[in-house]
C-alpha cells in the first residue's frame, strides 16, 4: 500500500489528501482568475480597471485612480480611502489587510507585502500581517513596504526605501531598512491630489 506524505515528509490520511486535492484545484482555479483580472489591468480605463478592482473585492473610495500594471494575490482584503492616486505596476500582497487613507499618494513600482516567510521555522511557513497607510502619506517609487507595518498621518517614505518597522505621523524615513531622516513641515494637510494621468 502506498503511503502518501507532505512535502515535510508527513503521513497523510486520506481525508487529508482529498483535502489537499481540492485545496491544489481551487488555487489553480483561482490564480487562472488572478492571470485574466491582471491582464485586464492594463486596459487604458481608471474607470473600467475600478470596476474590475470593486468586482474583485476592493473597495476604493471616491476619486482614488490606479494606474496600469497593478498586480495582487486577493483583492478581498484591500481598501483604498478616497482621493488617494496608486502609481504604475505596483504590487498590494491582499492576503491580509492593506488598509491605504485618504489623500494617499504611492508612487510607481511600490511593493507592499502581507506576508513573508519565517526563515527560522522548520518548515519555513508564512507569517502574515496587516498594513496600515494614514491620510496625506507619500510612498516613493520603488519603496518596499513589510507585513505588519503602520505608517502614520501625513508621513513620507523615501524612493527605494524599505520600511521594517512603524512609521510616526509626519516623519520622513529613507533608507535600507527605513530609519527617520527628517520630519515634514506641513503638519496640518488638507489638499486634494491632483487628476490621475489619462490612459495610463
Amino acid at each position: 500500500m502506498t503511503i502518501l506524505r507532505d512535502r515535510m515528509g508527513k503521513e497523510l490520511s486520506g481525508g487529508e489528501v482529498m483535502g489537499k486535492a481540492g485545496n491544489r484545484i481551487y488555487n489553480y482555479l483561482a490564480d487562472f482568475g488572478l492571470f485574466w483580472l491582471h491582464l485586464f489591468c492594463y486596459i487604458p480605463s481608471h474607470h473600467i480597471r475600478r470596476f474590475l478592482l470593486r468586482l474583485g473585492g476592493a473597495k476604493i473610495g471616491k476619486g482614488s485612480s490606479v494606474h496600469m500594471g497593478i498586480s495582487f494575490f486577493s483583492l478581498r482584503s484591500i481598501r483604498i480611502g478616497q482621493d488617494s492616486i496608486l502609481g504604475r505596476n505596483i504590487f498590494l500582497d491582499g492576503r491580509a489587510l492593506i488598509d491605504i487613507g485618504n489623500h494617499v499618494d504611492i508612487a510607481s513600482d511600490v511593493m507592499i507585502y502581507n506576508s513573508e516567510h519565517d526563515i527560522n521555522s522548520d518548515d519555513f511557513r508564512a507569517a502574515t500581517g496587516s498594513v496600515e497607510i494614514g491620510d496625506f502619506c507619500f510612498i516613493g517609487p520603488r519603496a518596499i513596504i513589510l507585513p505588519g507595518v503602520k505608517i502614520g498621518k501625513g508621513a513620507v517614505v523615501g524612493a527605494g526605501a524599505v520600511v521594517t518597522k512603524d512609521v510616526a505621523e509626519f516623519t520622513v524615513v529613507g533608507g535600507v531598512p527605513a530609519e527617520v531622516i527628517g520630519e515634514r513641515k506641513l503638519q496640518n494637510p488638507h489638499y486634494k491630489l491632483g487628476r490621475a494621468r489619462l490612459f495610463q
